[in-house]
């Protein structure tokens, strides 16, 4: 389809999952814009002429609620001809021959690997009149050849990787998404320097085994010299990385995170389980004592770093003894967060057929004993905050409250979520406030007090002047080079699937 003929054609993409597919999504956006469609508002609800649905494969039930919410658009779809459904990602790429036969309103599906065709298939459809349905088995092109359409002006990510060389028997990832592929580094610099261009002053790293970079392209210190390099780029604030796999956290990258000032002082690393007994029966290739390590290492070379992890709770054949071992390790590294979740089959993979499939109910009792033990611990480690002052990065949409209580919510250098009084000057998302930390509650911090400095950025500038003209062009920001915004700190489903 040629712009113009997509000119008053509206889209809407449905995301669900781990980062990777918010990072695929807004590539989705960006092709469509750049064939001529137009973003349907927020709150469209299937009322958009383009629905795409890009799904996720490593929940039980992702699938009966891909096909439950394909059921409600199937009358609107009756009504409206013209509207056409897409289904791309893990799920499709994994149920390409289903989805059709299940749901034969679908007009497109695709894979991870061919995201770059939707427009083509759109149009190909809607001329043959038949769904389309192309699944490539390998990656066609890096996706940051890709346009994309980026929320934010001050925040983005940036994929350094694509796929993932771990065979954990929980995950179904590596058979979706493939093996390990790299960027060259100067095409991941150059793009970060061009996002910085943009008004960007923070990136976020991303790959599903992020600290493997290097094994494709045969450096094994390639993520930490990557690290160091990003410290020279000129305007660029801060720089995170998610989600790394303690198999590769090597010396030099915490040499790296502790000497390069724009590097920040946090680290999300999945421990998944404590028990030595369930990391090998989840073919994870450490153990507790070397995961502890690992935080020892880092909180010595970077002491106030925040450090959060993600934990399956229920794994089979998990004895209450290899959960007390889970309880232990929580204690002893004391995370600042952790993303706990209750083990669930996962179609395909080895673990959804191994024995000693623990009982709903014991998992649901082990889930809360762990959830309330890392609240506590949350909660101490916050109150540490307490008197200290930080440089807090404006965010948009952190705060939900911020309208009833005056105030604004940005993040920490460690990541930690930060509300702060209102200052009596103008603050634009991307601006840098110092505050000083008065209160701590588990999740959040407060600064109750005034503001002891106010620094405006480019990144705010950007920001300011994106809204400007929002009013002329649908909000986003479009880039030839790839760039995400607004990256949470931590991934909803985190490690990139919850697999590293």
């Amino acid at each position: 389809m040629t712009a113009q003929d997509a000119l008053n054609r509206s889209y809407e993409i449905r995301t669900y999952g781990c980062q990777m597919n918010v990072h695929d999504s807004e590539r989705l956006s960006g092709l469509l814009e750049d064939a001529g469609y137009v973003r349907a508002p927020e709150g469209a609800d299937g009322d958009a002429d383009v629905v795409v649905f890009n799904t996720c494969a490593v929940r039980e039930n992702a699938d009966n609620k891909l096909y439950g919410n394909l059921g409600r658009l199937a009358p609107m779809k009756t009504r409206r001809p013209g509207m056409q459904i897409a289904v791309g990602g893990c799920l499709a790429q994994k149920d390409r021959d289903t989805i059709v036969r299940r749901a034969p309103w679908v007009d497109v599906v695709f894979g991870t690997h061919n995201i770059g065709k939707l427009p083509v298939l759109l149009e190909r459809s809607r001329i043959e009149g038949e769904a389309q349905v192309e699944i490539a088995e390998s990656l066609e092109a890096f996706p940051s050849t890709l346009p994309t359409r980026r929320e934010s002006a001050y925040a983005a990510w940036v994929s350094i990787s694509v796929g993932c060389n771990n065979t954990c028997t929980f995950c179904i990832v590596p058979a979706l998404r493939g093996k390990e592929k790299d960027r060259r580094p100067g095409d991941i610099l150059a793009e970060i320097e061009a996002l910085v261009d943009e008004g960007v002053s923070e990136i976020t790293l991303l790959g599903q085994n992020v600290n493997a970079y290097g094994s494709d392209i045969g450096d094994r210190e390639a993520f930490s010299k990557l690290l160091r390099a990003c410290g020279k780029i000129e305007g660029l604030e801060r720089v995170r990385f998610t989600s790394p796999h303690p198999r590769d956290f090597t010396d030099d990258v915490i040499a790296a995170m502790a000497e390069t000032p724009n590097v920040m002082p946090q680290l999300h690393m999945p421990m998944q389980s404590g028990s030595d007994t369930v990391l090998k029966a989840m073919r994870r290739s450490y153990r507790q004592e070397r995961f502890l390590g690992i935080i020892d290492k880092v909180r010595a070379a970077i002491p106030h770093a925040a450090i959060s992890t993600d934990i399956i709770v229920g794994f089979p054949g998990e004895t209450e003894e290899d959960f007390q071992q889970t309880m232990h390790a929580v204690r002893e590294a004391r995370f600042a967060q952790a993303f706990t979740f209750q083990y669930s089959k996962r179609p395909g993979t080895p673990a959804a057929t191994m024995e000693g499939q623990v009982p709903k109910e014991v998992v649901q009792e082990r889930y809360m004993r762990l959830s309330a033990l890392q609240e506590e611990i949350s909660w101490e480690e916050n109150k540490t905050q307490v008197g200290r002052t930080v440089d807090v990065m404006v965010a948009e949409g952190e705060g939900r409250k911020d309208g009833a209580t005056h105030r604004l919510s940005g993040r920490a250098p460690d990541s930690r979520l930060v509300h702060f009084t209102k200052p009596d000057t103008e603050v634009r998302p991307g601006d840098v406030v110092t505050v000083e930390i008065t209160y701590a509650a588990p999740h959040h911090l407060l600064a109750e007090g005034p503001a002891k400095a106010v620094r405006r950025t480019r990144s705010g500038d950007a920001w300011e002047k994106r809204n400007t003209v929002a009013a002329a062009k649908p909000a986003g920001v479009m880039l030839g080079l790839p760039g995400i915004g607004a990256p949470a700190p931590e991934p909803a489903v985190a490690g990139g699937c919850g697999c590293d």
